[in-house]
Order: C-alpha cells, then sequence, then structure tokens
C-alpha cells in the first residue's frame, strides 16, 4: 500500500520462492489481490504486468529462464485480480467465491477439451510419481498402488482444479483480511461468517452429481470432476457455520482453533463440514441454531 514498487517487488519475489515453497504464492497474489481491491482494477493490473515483468527480470538472472516466469505469474495473479474486481465491485465474498469455482469449471472443461484422454495421461503422471516410493519401500503392494492409480486418474483433472481454486481464494481471503485490518477492523469477520451459497448453485451441484451418478463414460468422468469443485464452495461455507455456532459455546477460545486444525490433522472431517455447508444453503442453520440457543 505504500506504493506500485513496493507491491510489485514482493509480488514478483515471492512468486518465484514459491517455486521451492509453493504456499508462499498464496501471499504473492494476496499482494496482487490488496491493491486490486483497494485501488482498483486498472492499479491491480498495473502492478499485476509489472510484476511480471519483474518476476521475468530475475528469473533470467536467477535462472537463465524468461517465459516460465512470466506464464507463472499470469496463471497466479490474472485469476485473483479478476476476482478481486468481482469482489471490490459486488462486495459479497460469497459471490466471489463461486466466481471462482466457475473458473475451475471453465478450467476442466478446457482440459478435457484439449486432451483425448485424461484419465491415460494422469495414470503415466502418477505412475511416475510413485516411482521413488516404490523403490524406497519394495513390500508394497505393486497392483494395489496400480489400482489405486488407474482409480484416481479419472479425478485428478478436478482434484488440481479444486487445489487451484483452494489456493486462489486462499489469497484472496488473505487480501481482504489485510484490506479490513488496514481499513475496516472486523470487516472481514463479518463478511466471512455471513458465507451462503446461493440455492441456484446448490440446485445446479446436485444436478450435475445426478447426472454423473446416472450417466457413464466421458460424460460421468467431466461430471464427476466438475462436482469436485463444488466440495470447494461448501467447504467454506461450513466452516463459516461451524465457526459461527463455535462462537457461540463457552470454550470458543479452545474450539475454534481445534476446528482449523482438525481440517488439516483429519481430512474426514471435511466431509462434515462440506455437509453442514450443503445444509445450510437450504436450512439457514446459522439462524436455527444461535436462534434456538438464545431462546
Amino acid at each position: 500500500m505504500k506504493g506500485r514498487m513496493q507491491a510489485m517487488m514482493v509480488a514478483s519475489s515471492l512468486a518465484l520462492l514459491s517455486l521451492l515453497f509453493p504456499p508462499v504464492s498464496i501471499v504473492s497474489s494476496a499482494a496482487v489481490s490488496l491493491v486490486t481491491l483497494r485501488r482498483g482494477g486498472n492499479e491491480g493490473l498495473y502492478v499485476l504486468i509489472f510484476s511480471c515483468l519483474s518476476a521475468g527480470v530475475l528469473s533470467f538472472f536467477l535462472f537463465g529462464n524468461v517465459q516460465f516466469a512470466l506464464m507463472y505469474g499470469l496463471v497466479l495473479w490474472l485469476p485473483i485480480w479478476l476476482i478481486s474486481i468481482a469482489l471490490r465491485e459486488g462486495r459479497h465474498l460469497s459471490v466471489a467465491i463461486q466466481i471462482a469455482v466457475l473458473f475451475g469449471m471453465i478450467g476442466v472443461l478446457g482440459f478435457y477439451l484439449f486432451v483425448n484422454d485424461a484419465a491415460i495421461l494422469w495414470q503415466s503422471v502418477l505412475s511416475v510419481m510413485v516411482q521413488p516410493m516404490l523403490a524406497s519401500n519394495p513390500d508394497v503392494p505393486l497392483e494395489e498402488v496400480k489400482q489405486s492409480i488407474a482409480v484416481f486418474s479419472h479425478f485428478m483433472t478436478g482434484a488440481i482444479a479444486a487445489a487451484s481454486v483452494y489456493g486462489l481464494l486462499s489469497g484472496l481471503f488473505l487480501a481482504r483480511w489485510w484490506q479490513a485490518v488496514l481499513y475496516n477492523p472486523g470487516g472481514f469477520r463479518a463478511e466471512y461468517l455471513s458465507l451462503q451459497a446461493n440455492p441456484k448453485v446448490a440446485l445446479a451441484s446436485f444436478l450435475l452429481v445426478a447426472i454423473a451418478g446416472l450417466s457413464s463414460g466421458f460424460v460421468a468422468e467431466l461430471c464427476w470432476n466438475i462436482s469436485i469443485l463444488f466440495i470447494v464452495l461448501y467447504a467454506f461455507i461450513g466452516m463459516a457455520v461451524l465457526h459461527s455456532v463455535f462462537l457461540e459455546v463457552r470454550a470458543k477460545r479452545f474450539a475454534i482453533p481445534l476446528l482449523y486444525i482438525s481440517l488439516v490433522l483429519v481430512p474426514h472431517v471435511i466431509a462434515i463440514v462440506v455437509i453442514v455447508g450443503v445444509l445450510d444453503t437450504w436450512l439457514d442453520l446459522r439462524s436455527k441454531i444461535l436462534n434456538k440457543k438464545n431462546t
């Protein structure tokens, strides 16, 4: 927020650092997002373009390669710039999340348009990735590994798209929190706790799952991969619902951190969170639970 040069240096240097430590990319994209949220789309685009150029120059001196850094910057920053404009103009965090999921869906559709057989491609990639594990653990049943790869290969496109959308939204959330800390204390918390999906989006997700379950072959695989993206949407909504509820319990200082820690350490918890997010879309769980508690 001190100036364009500071924003560009933070974004470009952290983008290169994320090649070694990927989570840093969230902070890099958040820098571009913060400028866009506060100063507008034109200023954010200025920082985006010159950050790409700066990353290219730094990459040339460090790695002798320019194109990779430029493309990496566009893939990292362009989506969050667009989402930040939508959030700045629409002022609804839930809408921005749904637009991010839509971008992920477009990515999945585009991938399937350009790749003849996505499952075979991912199967070959996964086979190469597990080779070091098999070499260091010769006792691992080879047939079971091959069967697992064959199953996962059909869902890898959606899983990678969902991970990308999650990273995109993490950067957006971080930028929105920074903005609130600087200019609107407490604003992000109120926005986050009020997250809720549009019932039409929920209906579309159910319809897509139904098509995936009733069809087979290419159509089923495509629908399942797109459906995976809705997990990200409902996970964020479910976390907001549970956070709101836990704020009302006496042990909230321990319950809320435990909620987020369990999401990282116990992956199965995400299923419960997603179910809560889906139910809240139709039942408005926050209002019912909190009103019942107050009465």
